[in-house]
């Protein structure tokens, strides 16, 4: 979508400034009712999801496990930040082993020249995954095929999986071997990363308060 598609009015040659910060302020007060609106949604749409697989991943955490995230241009950067969340977490949570698979450039460019694009996170799966870990891969489309490919070797090799993506779901809301997946129903990719960040932020701290009660139990 081209900026004046989605800002028309800084592209009017008669509008004069009042016009255009009213158009600002009307512009960015509807955005932001349209992100309000899309989260509280989701509420209803994937609370249930997301306590059962808080829950599991929680399970996997306290036996070992490493979580392995990945994404393309803005999804990467959002999957780096939630292996951040995971490994540097706000006192006094609790720190868990995480890799964001995107953040490698050497390796990415490496697999990219030798090998394919393609293949960029599922040979990093192949190479450091273990049965009990986990996977969490993000797309706004859904039809990523390095995403698909990684989310495949995943299942493969017995790791957790977990998707989050958006529009209707895509080719990971066909797919068989996601355990866990979480479709953010808009068709504007700027919400669907923005809603994406809330439902991996809810994760986090429904896995760090099962790690917590379960801390607690085994403690009394």
């Amino acid at each position: 979508m081209t900026l004046d598609a989605l800002y028309p009015f800084l592209y009017e040659e008669s509008a004069t400034l009042d016009t255009v910060l009213d158009e600002v302020r009307r512009s960015t007060e509807e955005k932001a009712r349209e992100i309000v609106a899309l989260r509280e949604s989701l509420v209803e749409r994937h609370a249930a999801g997301l306590l059962a697989c808080a829950e599991q991943l929680a399970d996997r955490f306290s036996s070992g496990a490493r979580l392995y995230t990945f994404g393309n241009g803005g999804s990467s950067t959002d999957a780096q930040d939630l292996a951040q969340i995971f490994l540097h977490p706000p006192a006094p949570a609790l720190p868990l082993p995480a890799v964001s698979l995107s953040h490698d450039v050497a390796v990415l460019t490496a697999l990219s020249n030798d090998i394919g694009f393609e293949v960029v996170f599922a040979r990093q799966i192949g190479a450091l995954g273990r049965a009990g870990d986990i996977a969490v891969g993000l797309s706004t489309s859904g039809g990523s095929a390095n995403a698909i490919a990684a989310f495949e070797e995943a299942a493969r090799r017995g790791l957790v999986t977990v998707g989050l993506c958006g529009y209707e779901g895509g080719r990971m809301a066909e797919l068989t071997c996601i355990d866990h997946l979480f479709v953010v129903p808009s068709p504007s990719v700027h919400r669907i990363q923005e809603a994406q960040t809330t439902l991996y932020h809810v994760l986090w701290e429904l896995i760090q308060r099962r790690l917590a009660s379960s801390s607690t139990a085994a403690r009394g």
